[in-house]
């Protein structure tokens, strides 16, 4: 099959680009809203991106608190979404009012970052604290902005579990 993404239709139940990369980590970031609530969500494009120093990306089609939040105070946190926290995870992934904390709906402990306000999730096994360097929006080849953006952190604190080697 060969067909053009932008023109084309793939004939298929389901949008074959969302899977043809895999597996695709879950970024699930933590960030602080402007009235001092925990926001925390799973982003489905996330990846490290660069090294020494390490650079982290997410992005998604539609603008989140999150994105907002990271923008508005500079920083933010990847936790490592595991199959232990799966059910945390999804609860997490609803569309719910700026004035909801969402590691408290899911009753996930957090814990202190060292470097930045947003906390971690205590259970995840790695968080990446990261400053907030740029959000670059998609352009297509025609000039057409697209909607997805992607916000890109650099890593100042990488925190590790026990089991991980700390």
């Amino acid at each position: 099959m060969d067909y053009d993404p932008r023109s084309e239709p793939h004939n298929l139940a389901h949008d074959p680009t969302t899977s043809l990369v895999v597996p695709r980590p879950i970024g699930w970031i933590t960030t602080i809203s402007p009235a001092g609530v925990v926001n925390l969500a799973p982003y489905s494009y996330f990846n490290l991106i660069a090294s020494q120093p390490p650079f982290v990306m997410f992005s998604s089609n539609a603008r989140k608190h999150t994105q907002n939040h990271a923008q508005s105070s500079g920083e933010f946190v990847f936790n490592l979404a595991t199959y232990d926290l799966r059910v945390e995870m999804n609860l997490t992934s609803g569309d719910y009012p700026e004035s909801v904390s969402e590691p408290e709906l899911a009753k996930l402990a957090m814990a202190p970052s060292r470097f930045v306000k947003p906390p971690r999730v205590a259970k995840s096994p790695i968080a990446l604290e990261c400053v907030y360097s740029q959000t670059i929006s998609l352009t297509s080849q025609s000039g057409r902005a697209h909607k997805y953006e992607v916000v890109i952190g650099e890593v100042v604190n990488v925190a590790l579990l026990s089991e991980f080697g700390t």
